[in-house]
């Protein structure tokens, strides 16, 4: 009689497991530009805020309000204006060109791997939403604001990582970049879907057909930053006169590149130009937005003014309690459901100190609270000012949370880095390798010789020493 087979148990997926050595790098070297430009971006809202706070309060709106541009093309806008619609479709830009990453070569090409960050990110849109309407419509306030706390801020949450001085374990993340990832896409769509004015079909018709020549000349394999600067101009400036938020040029030509590798190459075009735009990104377009627009007047009134009214107050709550419940929740129903077990070497509070920094969120929800109050000036700077403190009240309860395991995390992060045999890739990635373990071998062997030398002269020294006098 033939014996039964025995069944195999299927091993459980890990949650915040081990990234590749590829993905790693690319997360390392992408949250890295992103520090920097966080570091400015904080730079640049406090600026604002202090100018526009002091007795050269005026000389800020003056300038902010300072027009420019072709009024015959339809673009005579204020500084502000080419901030919020020119400089952050360089944002978008390479917005687009990370999701497009994710999803054909990061965390979001897998369905099972994609479903707890994706899954997370709704949660923690849709709570802060829910919060919001829910706090403005018990307080007779506007629902209008309700998108403004579902963003979350990936340079600003890591600044205040660099600030803070903590180091977190590439799991953790890659989590948090996936999370702000798949944020930017659904806010994209928001700004798309709910705050788009009265349509010129002919200029969404130029510059439709602009992003095909875009999409056609990528194919076609054609080269020169000479071709695509102009034409993504002229695409910008058609999709703005259009009525569709300029942004989403941005995002759209940064979907259209290629972003998975061919045969000898060591980078795709979409990683190469995301390499070469994202310092212009994080250096220079985020930090002039949040210059031009987180310059709001504080007072003691209107500090007390945003724990009151309906509309701050909910901003407030949203990106506080909304965002670390939404994603915090989405992500443990998603890993209950689908039985994915967290990474031994991690606890769930490490997921809710992610959640917490998450509720950092600036500058789409300062972009969204100037496109929902677009006709209310003051509500609209009450608004960012309750940005700002949802934005602080988080970075400094997320700041708590992460301390309170900061030599966990120190810990995995050495461990991670860790290479002894100086090949350049770090042993917990070499485990499988005999030749690793034949080099560790023979720096063994060498510095245990070394050691039985000096325990040679060590004893020889002790013995001619305990002669007699």
């Amino acid at each position: 009689m033939t014996a039964p087979t025995p069944t195999r148990t299927p091993t459980p997926r890990k949650f915040l497991g081990r990234l590749s050595l590829p993905e790693r790098t690319f997360v390392a070297e992408a949250l890295r530009a992103e520090t920097v430009g966080g570091v400015l971006l904080l730079v640049a809202a406090i600026t604002a805020l202090v100018w526009a706070n002091t007795p050269l309060g005026d000389s800020y709106e003056s300038v902010r309000d300072f027009h420019m541009g072709p009024a015959s093309l339809g673009l005579d806008l204020s500084l502000q204006h080419w901030a919020a619609d020119g400089l952050l479709a360089v944002f978008f830009f390479v917005a687009g060109i990370e999701l497009k990453r994710e999803l054909v070569a990061g965390e979001l090409r897998d369905p099972k791997a994609a479903a707890l960050p994706v899954i997370a990110a709704i949660c923690g849109m849709a709570v802060p939403a829910l919060i919001y309407t829910l706090v403005a419509v018990t307080g007779g306030g506007s629902t209008n604001g309700w998108a403004v706390p579902t963003a979350t801020d990936i340079a600003f949450a890591l600044a205040v990582l660099a600030v803070i001085g903590t180091s977190l374990p590439s799991a953790l993340r890659a989590f948090l970049l996936t999370l702000a990832v798949v944020d930017d896409l659904f806010a994209i769509l928001i700004i798309a879907v709910f705050f788009t004015s009265d349509l010129n079909f002919a200029a969404l018709a130029g510059a439709v057909v602009g992003l095909a020549v875009f999409w056609l000349l990528l194919r076609k394999g054609v080269r020169g930053w000479y071709v695509y600067v102009p034409l993504a101009l002229v695409i910008w400036g058609l999709m703005y006169n259009s009525g569709i938020h300029a942004t989403i040029a941005g995002v759209t030509m940064g979907l259209m590149l290629r972003c998975s590798r061919h045969d000898g190459e060591e980078h795709s075009p979409g990683e190469h130009i995301e390499h070469l735009v994202r310092p212009l990104s994080a250096g220079l377009a985020v930090p002039l937005f949040a210059l031009m627009s987180a310059g709001v007047s504080v007072s003691g009134n209107s500090l007390t003014d945003v724990f009151s009214k309906p509309e701050t107050l909910g901003v407030i709550l949203g990106l506080v309690i909304g965002k670390a419940v939404g994603i915090f929740g989405g992500t443990w129903l998603a890993a209950r459901f689908t039985r994915a077990e967290l990474n031994d070497d991690l606890a769930w509070p490490d997921v809710f100190a992610i959640a917490s920094l998450a509720g950092i969120g600036f500058t789409v929800s300062l972009l969204i609270g100037e496109l929902a109050f677009s006709g209310d000036t003051v509500l609209t700077d009450e608004v960012k000012a309750a940005v700002l403190m949802g934005s602080l009240i988080a970075a400094v309860f997320s700041g708590i949370l992460l301390k309170l395991r900061v030599r966990t995390y120190q810990a995995l992060c050495a461990d991670e880095d860790r290479d002894e045999d100086h090949d350049g890739i770090p042993d917990i990635y070499e485990e499988d390798n005999p030749e690793y373990h034949l080099r560790m071998a023979a720096i063994y062997e060498e510095k245990a010789e070394q050691h039985r030398r000096k325990a040679e002269l060590a004893g020889a020294s002790r013995d001619g020493g305990s002669g007699p006098a």
